[in-house]
Formats: C-alpha cells, structure tokens, sequence
C-alpha cells in the first residue's frame, strides 16, 4: 500500500465515499480499526498487493494511517450522529427477526407442549378456537400491567382460551406464589387468585399469596399441601424448560396461536384482539 492512505482521493471525498457505507458496515470497520484488529480481511480501498498484509497476521494499515481513517471516521459520526441511531435500530429489527424466525420453529417443534399441556392452568374458553398463551412473573411489573387488556380479552371474545404459564424468574417469593396458584387451580379458583395477586400491591410471596388465597376463601390446609406436590413442581419445571426451548428470558411473553407478542407493549389490548381475529381467520399451522 502507498505510504499516503489518500494518494487518489482527497480527505473530503473520500468521507463522502465512506459515508455511503450501511451504517452498521461503518461502525463495524470504525471498531476493528480503532483496536487494531487485523486478523480478519480489512476494507481494500484500492487494489494493493499491500491490502492481503491481513492474511499473514500483519495489519494492511501503517498506524498514520489507521490514525487518520480514524479521524475521518470520527468526523462522519459527529456531523451525523443520527447514523448510530440508524445502526442501532437495524441491528434491533434484525435480530427481532431472527428471534421471531427461530421462535417460529421452536413453535411448531413443541407445539403439543404448548396449546396442550396436561397441568396449566386454562382460562375462558376450555374449547376455544383461538388460544393465547402468557408466560408471567406475579412480580412483574409489565404483568400488572397486562393483567386488565387479557381480562378485557376474556371478556369480550368468549371463544378465546387462556393458558396462563407460571414461569416465576424474578425471585424466590414468585416461586413461592406460583406453587399457592398452581394449588388454587387445584380448587377450581385459578382465575379468581390470579387476577387479586397480580391487582395487590407490594411483593408476591408465600405469605402475600397465602392471605389472598384465605381472602378468596380456598381450603387452607389442603392447599399448603397441594403447593408443595410433585405435581406442581412439575408443572413450573416443565414451564422453565419449554421457556428455553422457545428462548423466552422475559416477561409477559405472549403467544396468539403461532403468533407472538413479546412484552406488554402500549396497544397491547389492540394487538390482542388484531392477533386473535388473524389466526381466527387465516387459522394456526401448528397449534
């Protein structure tokens, strides 16, 4: 390569050349630049034996050069900062994408698991044509929040079933609460203890969760030894691992058929109802 890194452009065209560069692209080649990596191919900005240095473990730029890429690049960012902002938001959408396509798969691989479980709780419709499924901390905030768009739902749409899953991530006091709803289904009172924990305010616990499900008036002694079963052990385990399967990490997460709604966006309840109507209409390929 040439002692000069310019000898055939000038400093302002090629800033213009680089500026043309996907924004990703740019900050990516910033980075290796800026660490000096050299290990993969560099960007050849002319057809230079010079530029193959890389191969042999030896970077294809002198560091005045490396320098001054460093500069312009710098310079790029400065005038137009809105290109991190445009990077940043590509590489969110892209793996948005991907997570959504592998989702997908997971899907329809552990389909049975998912629309016909033998120990979930099942709200509403029990032969529902739609089916929405909500993984859910009783310590999660955006789960409070959610709670009145999927009442709203089951209100509304009598032929939607609900098949909440007690997926407790947060702290030991979630687990806790899960085992005392998992035996309230045990009752007949899922529901019913479900919506007071989650419209309670403060902590769930073992003990938050015990006074609620006296509250609703649930057998007390045959409900502290449901909540510590083999039965209900199972029924968290096997949440935990199709939560893997499927890459859930967070909640709420939800599932309208083979459709998904991670979080609980603003215009969750629209997105609901949106949801329920397409997989009514164009049907559920793995449900």
């Amino acid at each position: 390569m040439p002692a000069k890194l310019f000898s055939r452009f000038d400093r302002r065209t090629c800033a213009r050349q680089v500026a043309l560069f996907a924004p990703a692209a740019l900050l990516l080649f910033g980075a290796s630049l800026a660490t000096g990596q050299s290990a993969g191919q560099p960007p050849q900005l002319a057809q230079d034996p010079a530029a193959q240095a890389g191969a042999s473990g030896t970077s294809a730029f002198t560091p005045a050069q490396r320098k001054e890429l460093e500069v312009i690049l710098k310079e790029i960012l400065l005038s137009n900062p809105e290109l991190l902002m445009e990077a940043q938001t590509a590489l969110e959408a892209k793996m948005e994408k991907l997570q959504s396509e592998r989702m997908a798969v997971a899907i329809k691989d552990n389909s049975a698991e998912i629309f016909r479980p033998t120990g979930s709780p099942v709200v509403g419709n029990s032969n529902g044509d739609v089916t929405v499924i909500e993984f859910f901390d009783y310590n999660c905030g955006y789960c409070k929040k959610a709670l009145p768009d999927v009442a709203q739902l089951l209100d509304k749409d009598k032929k939607v079933k609900l098949i909440p899953k007690e997926f407790p991530i947060l702290s030991k006091g979630s687990e806790d609460a899960a085992r005392v709803a998992l035996a309230a289904k045990m009752q007949g009172k899922y529901w019913d203890f479900h919506r007071a924990l989650l419209e309670s305010q403060g902590q769930a616990n073992e003990a938050s969760a015990l006074r609620i499900a006296e509250k609703i008036g649930l057998d007390m002694p045959r409900l502290k030894k449901d909540m510590v079963s083999a039965e209900v052990k199972k029924e968290i385990d096997d949440t935990r691992k199709l939560a893997a399967k499927l890459g859930i990490q967070g909640t709420p997460h939800f599932l309208v058929g083979d459709r998904i709604i991670p979080g609980a966006p603003e215009n969750l309840a629209e997105l609901l109802v949106q949801n329920v109507k397409e997989v009514r209409k164009d049907g559920c390929k793995v449900c």
